[in-house]
């Protein structure tokens, strides 16, 4: 197994994620944490948002958490041998206001990490564009949409149901047309 120092962006996630899971947590990496992975960095996040479908008990994580060196700096949880952070925001798993169905699960030499799906990626990143104008939310959709398989009548329906149809029809010519091809990572 690497060591901590060495590992990649998902490798860390993964690693995290399969941790929690044999300690019963059992948790959706989210967020810009996602792009990174899913564009193979051509968008950069230190931060690893998990969110955990049931009440997540702090105090359970934070001593989980030790056991493999991490230490609770605010709301964040580090390592002194990486730059990556990992957070957890409240719950429940959603990209606006609609709950996540599905989600995918990437194996990793360090373990498996399960995640938001591209389609969902990209719902996550328009919801921070549409509801805070934040367009580097927006570049960060249209690049996982450019290196994976995206729904984009999936993407519109939400869009809809956000109340930001329109928003998206302004926005959509921005997004392949073509299915990306290749792996995603």
């Amino acid at each position: 197994m690497k060591s901590i120092v060495e590992m990649t962006l998902g490798e860390f996630a993964a690693y995290i994620c399969s941790y929690l899971h044999e300690h019963d947590i059992h948790c959706v990496l989210t967020g810009g944490a996602c792009v990174s992975i899913y564009t193979h960095n051509q968008y950069r996040s230190f931060d690893l948002d998990f969110i955990e479908n049931s009440a997540l008990n702090r105090k359970q994580v934070r001593n989980i958490l030790a056991l493999i060196g991490f230490y609770e700096e605010d709301r964040y949880f580090k390592h002194p041998a990486t730059k990556y952070f990992v957070e957890f925001p409240p719950g429940p798993l959603a990209v606006g206001r609609e709950a996540v169905r599905e989600t995918v699960t990437l194996e990793f030499v360090t373990g498996k990490l399960v995640l938001l799906s591209p389609t969902d990626c990209v719902k996550d990143r328009l919801a921070a564009f549409y509801h805070w104008k934040d367009m580097q939310c927006l570049e960060q959709a249209v690049l996982v949409a450019q290196s994976n398989p995206v729904d984009l009548d999936e993407v519109a329906r939400w869009s809809e149901s956000e109340d930001k149809g329109a928003e998206f029809e302004r926005i959509k010519g921005r997004f392949p047309v073509d299915k990306p091809k290749g792996e995603r990572r």
